[in-house]
């Protein structure tokens, strides 16, 4: 399956209008089965670009995801990444900052726990919650301990500034960011909570704060069209990814990471010539 992830990358420093974007597309298969197979076929090459992550230890990859409440993010992390080695990748979901986090700049939770080279790393949400559910409810800015820079826009253009500083920053010492806002419609969103409401093994997932959050989604649809036209590069580029079909999702996710991997053009180490008479020698002595 041929999917142009391209189409999905937001543009670098312009005005984002969430509504102008879909949030689901014709469908990219006929079948269940016929998804199966591609996500499978994807999984396959993402599998093996990991190992040369691993071995070629040059580069890091880290994938921030970013979405309302029910769009899927733990789905496609969880689908997408299924065949990649546990040791080569770490997960990290970030609530409410501690007390702790709070004495610190808005960056340090995460930033200790970017990947080392070699490994993936992904965020599950991430510092861009800081530009999003802070400027949504004003009252966790002033919690942190902002003072007078709890009022005014200026705060957000700074905070702007130091996020595309950082992942520049990332980026030139080896590590590749690439950002995914999983766009769902807030009639889907209603669908999915009746789900969790209405059918049994779902019922764990639902929780109030997620029905009390929708009230606010014209501010949440500004605030991430607001971070996400000030944030996404060239270097680290935003995709918005239309989220109402989940299996059309993950298999854009999917597509999305394997070209992060492939455009770094990895190649196994070649050892050295001295290596290399040194393993004949030990073949010679291991050959029946």
């Amino acid at each position: 399956m041929n999917i142009d992830a391209n189409l999905y990358q937001a543009p670098e420093g312009a005005a984002i209008d969430l509504a102008q974007w879909a949030t689901q597309g014709k469908p990219l298969c006929k079948s269940k089965k016929g998804y199966d197979k591609a996500l499978q076929d994807q999984i396959e090459q993402l599998s093996a670009q990991q190992r040369l992550l691993y071995a070629s230890d040059r580069h890091a990859l880290l994938l921030i995801f970013q979405a309302m409440d029910t769009a899927g993010k733990d789905g496609a992390i969880r689908h997408v990444m299924s065949g990649v080695n546990p040791q080569g990748c770490q997960v990290f979901s970030f609530q409410h900052p501690s007390a702790q986090e709070l004495q610190h700049d808005f960056l340090w939770r995460t930033t200790r726990h970017l990947p080392e080279r070699g490994r993936i790393g992904i965020f599950n949400r991430s510092y861009y919650e800081e530009v999003l559910i802070v400027r949504v409810h004003s009252s966790i800015l002033r919690s942190q301990g902002a003072g007078e820079l709890a009022t005014g826009e200026s705060v957000w253009t700074s905070r702007f500034r130091s996020i595309v500083e950082l992942e520049r920053h990332l980026h030139a010492n080896g590590t590749r960011v690439v950002k995914v806002y999983l766009h769902l419609s807030k009639d889907e969103q209603r669908k999915r909570l009746l789900a969790r409401i209405d059918e049994p093994e779902k019922n764990w997932k639902f929780s109030l704060a997620d029905v009390t959050e929708r009230k606010f989604w014209d501010a949440y649809m500004q605030a991430y069209g607001q971070a996400l036209g000030a944030t996404s590069t060239a270097d680290s580029p935003w995709f918005i990814v239309p989220a109402d079909d989940k299996f059309d999702a993950r298999l854009i996710v999917s597509q999305i990471v394997l070209d992060a991997l492939q455009n770094l053009k990895m190649h196994y180490p070649k050892v050295s010539l001295a290596r290399m008479r040194e393993l004949k020698t030990i073949r010679k002595q291991l050959a029946p």
